[in-house]
């Protein structure tokens, strides 16, 4: 049910979306992300403590230790994942957590692991439990215990596994258990970038595109990307796009402009679904307070839709405010939408 959701979100959103869409498969996609620490921008107090973290395991001759990463889709964290792998020189194995099932789908990837390789899992928090409760020994110990037969003939035999590295990526990590969470040696989050870190990432993917991009451009796209590399890259794409057609080819302020227009992403990277979502809380209910569910209903949304996609940036704004009896949209909301409180 939870993927059909996610499938659903991801058509209807197209920009902002909480997965990878086949777009970001695509090799000129895959070639925009950085594989290396050196090439990777923002985030400095992660990629500090990553650093770190990696020259000492590769001093010593380990296995990194386990990695959370948490923050909202799309800033970075599958990346670090692939780049982790890169210094440290071994492979890596990406899955997620509604894709292991069964506890032999985990054992199966774990004893295919050699010494220091990286386990990647995205949504970690999407775990089945008993397949969590089979990584702590994993993680803890580096073994797994086997139950062969059953009742009184029941016998264990503990594997040993080759010490590896999980590194483990949430959208949600209040719906982490206690005893996961605290396994991972370093547990790190991921914040929205700002404005001059967006714009080196449009720069720099530009240059690998071979798109002329002028400096105002540049700026325009950053501003309008929610604070995301991933939702900036697919902007670029459609301006490209919209700039190879209508215009010279050349992506300007005017160019962005025009091609975001047709998107429905106003000068501050809402989409038509952040709008309706702040009309509905002024119009339907008098700028709030409300619960989230009465707004889910009145939009015909899902609930999860509006927690993961929507309101992290309208809170990050300040758009909206979340307190105890529910949502209120602020005066910033009213300005942005040229409405007057009532």
């Amino acid at each position: 049910m939870n993927d059909q959701i996610l499938t659903y979100s991801s058509e209807k959103q197209g920009i902002v979306t909480n997965t990878a869409l086949p777009m970001d498969s695509d090799p000129e996609m895959i070639s925009l992300r950085p594989h290396c620490l050196s090439d990777y921008i923002g985030q400095a107090e992660v990629l500090e403590t990553l650093k770190i973290a990696i020259e000492a395991a590769k001093q010593r001759g380990e296995a990194l230790e386990h990695v959370l990463f948490h923050g909202p889709p799309g800033l970075g964290k599958t990346t670090l994942a692939h780049i982790i792998a890169h210094e440290m020189s071994t492979k890596l194995m990406v899955t997620s957590g509604p894709a292991i099932e069964k506890g032999g789908d985990l054992i199966g990837m774990l004893t295919h692991l050699e010494t220091g390789d990286v386990l990647f899992v995205d949504e970690i928090h999407r775990l089945p439990r008993a397949v969590e409760e089979l990584l702590y020994p994993a993680m803890e110990d580096f073994c797994i215990d086997f139950i062969f037969d059953k009742g009184i003939h029941a016998r264990s035999h503990r594997f040993r596994l080759k010490p590896f590295c999980l590194v483990g990526a949430t959208t949600r990590v209040g719906l982490l258990s206690a005893p996961l969470r605290d396994r991972f040696g370093i547990f790190r989050s991921l914040d929205f970038y700002t404005p001059s870190d967006l714009e080196r990432i449009v720069r720099r993917s530009a240059a690998l595109l071979a798109l002329p991009i002028e400096n105002d451009g540049a700026a325009e796209l950053a501003k309008r990307s929610r604070g995301t590399p991933r939702i900036v890259n697919r902007l670029l794409k459609r301006v490209r796009d919209y700039a190879q057609v209508r215009a010279d080819g050349r992506i300007t302020r005017k160019t962005v402009n025009a091609a975001l227009a047709l998107e429905g992403i106003d000068e501050m990277g809402l989409t038509p679904l952040d709008r309706r979502y702040l009309m509905t809380v002024i119009e339907y209910y008098a700028g709030g307070p409300v619960g989230i569910e009465a707004v889910a209903a009145t939009l015909q949304e899902v609930t999860d839709t509006l927690v993961d996609l929507v309101e992290p940036f309208l809170l990050k704004t300040g758009f909206i405010i979340r307190t105890s009896s529910g949502r209120k949209a602020t005066d910033a909301a009213y300005r942005h939408l040229k409405l007057t409180r009532a």
